[in-house]
C-alpha cells in the first residue's frame, strides 16, 4: 500500500505546506475506517480545508463523514476557541468588578497570543486527556504547516516550563492566567507525544529538494523534543511512462534527483511513496485513488482548451517597478510557490536598478535557498524570532523596568519569559520591515495563509499591548496598518495553484483581506500543467482539471492575474 501503516492510537501528519498532508491523512484515516477501525481526524490548521476534502461540513465536535462509516472529523477553530477561552476567564468577574476592569480584562484577551493558547488548549484535551477521544481506535491530526506545527508541539514544554518557574503571579499580559490548572494535562500531552507506542509522526514531503529539506529540519527538531517514532511519506511521485516530453522528463529527473540526494536522516526512516494521480483528491473517490498503487490514466483524456493568454509575471513587475518603492507581499496557501514568486519579483526589481530587500515572516524561512547567486542591489533577510525576542526583552526591561521595585521587576521578567513574548517581538520586526518600504522595495514572503491573517488582524491589539508595556509606541508600529491599507504603498499578491483547494483557500484569504481593508494588487496562478504544453497522458489529464479554476480566478476573483506554466527549468 502506498499509505503509511499506522499502528499507534495517535498519528500526526506534518510537513511543508502544500505537500499533501490533508490528502494523505484523510486517505489513511479512510483506509483504517474501512478496515473496521473507529477513526477521528482532527485539523489543527487555522486555514483548514478538511471539510472540502472529506465532503462534509465540520465543526468543533466529532462529525460523521458522509459515506464513510466509522470515520469522524472535526476542526479546531482557533478564533472560536479563543472566544470561549476569553469568556471562561472573564465571566466569573462580571458583576463583581467595575465595567472598566472587565473591559481591561477583555482587552488583554484580544490578541493573537490568546488565539494560540486557546487552540493549544483544545489540542491538548484531545491528545493529553484520553477520555476526550475514548470511543476511537485512532486519532489522526492533520497539522498546520511545519513552522507552526513545531511551535504547537513545543508548547507543552514551553507552557509547563513557564508555569513551573512563575512565582510572582504574572500572567503573560493576561492570557496565561488560565493555564496553571492545566499542569497535569500538559504533562500527559508531552508524555504521549514522545511515547512511540502511542504516537506516530508522519513527515510528508513531495519529491523535491525544498520539501525534503524541510522534512529533515522537522525530523531533527522533533528528535530534540524526544519524538522519534517517525515515518516518511513521499507524496506525488512521478515517472514518465514514455520519455520524450520535455515537461514529463523534467519532472521525472527532478524527482529522481531529489530522492537520490535525500538527507541521510530521512533516508533511514521507514518510507512510503504515493504516486502522482491524475485527478484531484477532493471527496471520497479522490481519497480512494490516493490509496491505489496504480497510476493508470483513463483511456480518453477530455480535451480542454489552453487558457487564454494572460499576462506573465514580467507585466506585474513592470507595474510595481514604476512606483519606485513600497512593499510587495506574496500570500497564499503553503506550497503554492510564494517563495519562488517573491524571489523572482525581488531579483527582477534589483536587476532593473532598484534597491530591494527580500525577506520572510515564515518560520520555515525558505528564502535563504531561493536565490543562489548574489544580485547587485538585492538584500536577503529574515525575521529571526530568537534575535527579536532578545532585543524586545532588553528594550522593555530598560524602558519599563528601571522604575520598578524588585517585586515589580520580577513580575515583568516573568511576563517576558512567556511564549507570548515571541509573538509581540516578531510583530514589531514585521512592522520595521514594512517601514523600510519608504525608500526601497521590500518583498515579503509571508507565512501560510492562516497565520498571515492572524498577524494582520493582530495589529491593533498589539498597538495596545505595546502601549501597555512601554511609554511610547514605535513609529513603525503606529504606521503599520495605514501602510498595509494603502494600495500605493503595499501590493498584496495572492499566489495559488489551478486546483480546487488552493483556489478556494485563496478566495477566503481575499475575503479576510477585505475585512482588514486590504485590496489585493493581483493574483498569480502558478505551475499550470494545462498551460505548459505537455503531451504526457497523465500530466495532460491532470492539467485538464485546471481549466475551471483558472476561469474562476480570471473571471470572478482577480482584478488582474498572471498565469505561469509549469516550467521544465528549476527556478
Amino acid at each position: 500500500m502506498p499509505l503509511p501503516d499506522i499502528a499507534t492510537r495517535y498519528a500526526f501528519f506534518t510537513g511543508k505546506g502544500g505537500v499533501g498532508k490533508t490528502s494523505l491523512s484523510c486517505a489513511t484515516g479512510l483506509a483504517l475506517a474501512e478496515a473496521g477501525r473507529q477513526v477521528l481526524i482532527v485539523s489543527t490548521d487555522p486555514a483548514s480545508n478538511l471539510d472540502e476534502v472529506l465532503g462534509t461540513p465540520l465543526g468543533a465536535l466529532p462529525t460523521p463523514v458522509a459515506g464513510a462509516p466509522n470515520l469522524f472529523a472535526l476542526n479546531i477553530d482557533p478564533e472560536a476557541a479563543a472566544n470561549a477561552y476569553k469568556e471562561r476567564m472573564v465571566a466569573p468577574y462580571r458583576g463583581v468588578l467595575p465595567p472598566a476592569a472587565i473591559a481591561s480584562m477583555e482587552e488583554q484577551f484580544s490578541g493573537a497570543c490568546t488565539v494560540e493558547i486557546a487552540a493549544f488548549d483544545e489540542f491538548a484535551k484531545l491528545l493529553g486527556a484520553s477520555e476526550a477521544t475514548a470511543g476511537f481506535d485512532h486519532v489522526i491530526f492533520d497539522t498546520a504547516p511545519t513552522g507552526h506545527t513545531l511551535r504547537l508541539l513545543t508548547l507543552p514544554s514551553a507552557w509547563s516550563g513557564f508555569i513551573a518557574s512563575s512565582t510572582g503571579g504574572a500572567s503573560c499580559l493576561g492570557p496565561l492566567a488560565g493555564l496553571d490548572t492545566q499542569r497535569a494535562l500538559y504533562a500527559a500531552t508531552v508524555k504521549h507525544l514522545a511515547d512511540p507506542a502511542m504516537t506516530t509522526v508522519v513527515l510528508v514531503a513531495r519529491p523535491d529538494r525544498p520539501a525534503l529539506r524541510e522534512a529533515e529540519r522537522t525530523r531533527g527538531e522533533l528528535a530534540d523534543l524526544g519524538v522519534r517514532n517517525l515515518h516518511l511519506a513521499v507524496n506525488g511521485v512521478f515517472a514518465a511512462a514514455q520519455p520524450g516530453d520535455a515537461i514529463a522528463d523534467a519532472m521525472t529527473r527532478r524527482a529522481a534527483r531529489a530522492l537520490a540526494e535525500m538527507p541521510a536522516g530521512l533516508a533511514g526512516l521507514p518510507c512510503t511513496e504515493t504516486p502522482l494521480i491524475p485527478q484531484g483528491t477532493v471527496g471520497l473517490a479522490g481519497l480512494h485513488a490516493v490509496a491505489r498503487e496504480s497510476d493508470e490514466v483513463a483511456a480518453e483524456v477530455v480535451a480542454e482548451p489552453v487558457p487564454p493568454m494572460l499576462q506573465g509575471l514580467d507585466s506585474l513587475i513592470d507595474e510595481i517597478a514604476a512606483t519606485g518603492r513600497g512593499v510587495v507581499m506574496t500570500m497564499g496557501k503553503g506550497g503554492v510557490g510564494k517563495t519562488t514568486i517573491a524571489a523572482e519579483i525581488a531579483v527582477e526589481l534589483a536587476r532593473r536598478g532598484h534597491k530591494a530587500t527580500l525577506t520572510t515572516t515564515d518560520p520555515a524561512a525558505h528564502v535563504a535557498y531561493s536565490v543562489s547567486e548574489p544580485v547587485p542591489g538585492l538584500e536577503i533577510t529574515r525575521v529571526d524570532p530568537e534575535r527579536e525576542v532578545a532585543l524586545y526583552r532588553e528594550e522593555v526591561l530598560q524602558k519599563a523596568g528601571g522604575g520598578l521595585d524588585e517585586a515589580g521587576r520580577t513580575m515583568l521578567e516573568e511576563d517576558l519569559r512567556s511564549p507570548c513574548t515571541e509573538e509581540i517581538a516578531v510583530f514589531r520586526a514585521f512592522a520595521r520591515t514594512v517601514d523600510q518600504g519608504k525608500d526601497r522595495f521590500v518583498v515579503v514572503d509571508t507565512a501560510p495563509t492562516g497565520h498571515t491573517i492572524l498577524l494582520l488582524d493582530a495589529a491593533e491589539s498589539y498597538h495596545r499591548e505595546v502601549l501597555r508595556t512601554q511609554a511610547d509606541m514605535p513609529e513603525a508600529v503606529r504606521n503599520l496598518l495605514p501602510r498595509l491599507r494603502d494600495p500605493e504603498f503595499t501590493r498584496a499578491i495572492i499566489v495559488t495553484l489551478p486546483e480546487s483547494t488552493p483556489v478556494h483557500e485563496a478566495e477566503r484569504l481575499q475575503g479576510d483581506l477585505a475585512r482588514a481593508e486590504i485590496s489585493p494588487f493581483a493574483w498569480v496562478i502558478n505551475q499550470s500543467l494545462l498551460a505548459s504544453g505537455t503531451a504526457d497522458p497523465l500530466l495532460k489529464q491532470r492539467g485538464s482539471y485546471e481549466a475551471p479554476y483558472i476561469a474562476k480566478v480570471t473571471g470572478n476573483l482577480a482584478r488582474r492575474a498572471a498565469l505561469i506554466p509549469w516550467r521544465a527549468d528549476e527556478i
